[in-house]
């Protein structure tokens, strides 16, 4: 476990780097013995601090949420991250490349909250009785950790490496079977990935409930209103400046990101 002064200082670390684009050593080379519960202390530190300048949260993602990310970090549960709302992105505004370190993106079944969420004992019946409408979604990814050195503790530390996300129009999650949703991740004709959303925990409504319980348990609620993103059904992809990127779902449609 680290201190507070050594949290504060990882922290300013963290938000200096995403300021300045310019990506920093692991955490976990600079602080020996850093770990989970210090990682999302030094998360919350940066976004109150967002908060503080004016920043308002939208919403959470989850990471981690596929059995082999879980092996190749070692460990047996998802993280998670906040969305704020000066990451929200535009379909017909292109992303400019050079105002992030890493960028990629990754294709998720976004849940856009009808209700709050119960906190303990949440399920999956609650979660798809308070969502008002699934929505195909690209998260932008990043790390402002140099090359993607990332241990659990890097990335829970850095927002769970959240960056941006936008999203299309969706449905109601009662008219389609959420876990045979299909995605194909396209740029310029080429197929770049695919996958099923059932590789998020099997179901992606899973991956809400256990963020719904897990962020219980720092007082933290899942409001009306709010975005939740479960996890990538596909393998993240890096972005190329000129590019346009269009994600397309059985049964919801395409959504796009184009970078400059």
């Amino acid at each position: 476990m680290l201190n507070d002064r050594h949290r504060r200082e990882a922290a300013e670390i963290l938000y200096a780097a995403q300021l300045r684009r310019s990506p920093v050593r692991p955490l976990t080379e600079l602080y020996e013995g850093i770990g989970a519960q210090d990682a999302y202390e030094i998360q919350l530190l940066n976004i109150r601090r967002h908060c503080a300048e004016g920043a308002a949260v939208t919403g959470h993602k989850v990471g981690l949420s596929s059995p082999v990310m879980q092996a190749m970090m070692g460990v047996d549960e998802p993280d998670y991250g906040h969305l704020l709302d000066a990451m929200e992105l535009r379909q017909d505004t292109p992303v400019p490349v050079a105002a992030y370190c890493a960028p990629r993106i990754e294709v998720e079944v976004g849940f856009v909250l009808g209700a709050d969420l119960p906190g303990e004992g949440c399920t999956e019946a609650d979660v798809l009785a308070a969502t008002e409408r699934v929505v195909p979604a690209l998260e932008l990814i990043d790390s402002r950790i140099a090359d993607w050195r990332i241990s659990l503790a890097d990335t829970i530390a850095d927002n769970a490496s959240s960056a941006g996300y936008v999203i299309g129009e969706g449905r109601d999650p009662r008219e389609l079977d959420l876990k045979s949703v299909e995605a194909r991740l396209a740029s310029g004709g080429e197929t770049l990935a695919t996958g099923r959303a059932d590789a998020v925990l099997g179901d992606p409504a899973t991956a809400v409930a256990w963020l719904a319980r897990t962020v219980a348990r720092f007082g933290v609620p899942l409001r009306k209103g709010h975005l939740v993103l479960p996890g990538s059904c596909t393998r993240a992809v890096d972005v190329t400046a000129g590019r346009t990127y269009t994600a397309d779902f059985t049964g919801l449609g395409p959504v796009s990101l184009t970078f400059c």
